[in-house]
């Protein structure tokens, strides 16, 4: 009896997922995609998301976080840092739907019961980098004409700007991060579509207002999802918690069949990972989904496999973050 109504609720929640689908993988995942599918879940899951912006890049584009959940404690899960990986947002956006959908309806998530989310909030900022996106897809029109000129510049007179990873401003994002930014090799020297780690850390107002945010929100995980390799970042500088985050990991390996990464010895830092877990003490990942691509975007292809993969990445963080303890 109890296996039968668990296939029936099961197969509820497949059903409510495929009927409400707003999330849509077949396309690009833009800046404005972004903003319409929220305002779309915001009015589907009123009851059960707040959506806020955090900041705002360079140019101008809202930096969005959603809360999902009325838990005390925090986890927060990161997409598109670099332009070129915007699969990453989706991601993230496609989770949003489908965990928002079966807590508003009170359905599991797999085998994962959603009231996790009365003890653990799970916060998602999609896409931390929308000037990189745009500029990646093409949109260069949008910014201001001697903008314009200098991506141009940046991009090594190439019109095609398939390979961006920065923010508008030519600078790498992900080494902006006030952990050992001096033992990152300025290589290169000026703005640049990928590399740049700026004339000093929290320059790039993206990551300003991502770091101001988790110190309102204090996690107790952070996740950031990158491509591409299908491996998994999870230490750096660790110290007595080492074990603690080990563990944690090989419990997100196992789920998503990804390889545990062996960082450098003369790992240098300056990334969102490097900076949180020595500052916070807590567990973080760094989520390189799909397989290799070289200096673009993985295929829309490659999607519907990592999907799988991470579905449940984000409702395992929450149930883990409820046994969390911290100790310093």
């Amino acid at each position: 009896m109890v296996r039968c109504l668990w296939l029936i609720a099961l197969f509820s929640f497949f059903m409510a997922d495929k009927a409400h689908a707003v999330v849509h993988t077949t396309k690009p995942y833009s800046y404005e995609v972004l903003q319409n599918d929220l305002t779309t879940l915001k009015s589907t899951y009123n009851d059960s998301i707040q959506i806020k912006s955090i900041g705002r890049s360079h140019f101008g584009r809202d930096i969005y976080a959603i809360h999902l959940g009325t838990g005390k404690k925090n986890i927060l899960l990161i997409g598109s840092h670099h332009g070129r990986e915007w699969l990453t947002s989706m991601l993230l956006m496609k989770m949003l739907e489908t965990y928002a959908n079966a807590y508003q309806n009170q359905l599991p998530i797999g085998t994962n019961p959603t009231n996790i989310l009365n003890d653990v909030s799970i916060w998602f900022v999609p896409m931390v980098n929308p000037d990189g996106v745009d500029i990646q897809q093409n949109h260069i029109g949008e910014f201001p004409p001697e903008q314009q000129t200098r991506l141009l510049f940046m991009n090594k007179g190439k019109n095609d700007f398939i390979r961006w990873k920065a923010n508008g401003m030519g600078v790498d994002l992900n080494r902006q991060y006030p952990m050992d930014w001096r033992s990152i090799a300025r290589k290169p020297k000026r703005p640049s579509f990928q590399f740049y780690k700026g004339k000093a850390p929290l320059e790039a107002a993206e990551v300003v207002a991502l770091t101001n945010f988790i110190q309102d929100i204090q996690p107790s995980m952070a996740l950031t999802y990158h491509t591409a390799g299908r491996e998994i970042y999870w230490r750096y500088k660790n110290g007595i918690h080492l074990v603690r985050d080990y563990i944690l990991a090989k419990k997100v390996a196992k789920l998503t069949g990804y390889k545990l990464a062996k960082p450098p010895k003369k790992a240098t830092g300056g990334g969102f990972t490097d900076w949180f877990i020595p500052t916070y003490h807590h567990p973080a990942m760094t989520i390189e989904i799909s397989y290799l691509v070289g200096d673009r975007h993985p295929p829309l292809s490659v999607f519907k496999e990592e999907w799988k993969r991470n579905k449940y990445v984000g409702i395992k963080m929450a149930e883990e973050a409820k046994k969390f303890v911290r100790k310093d």
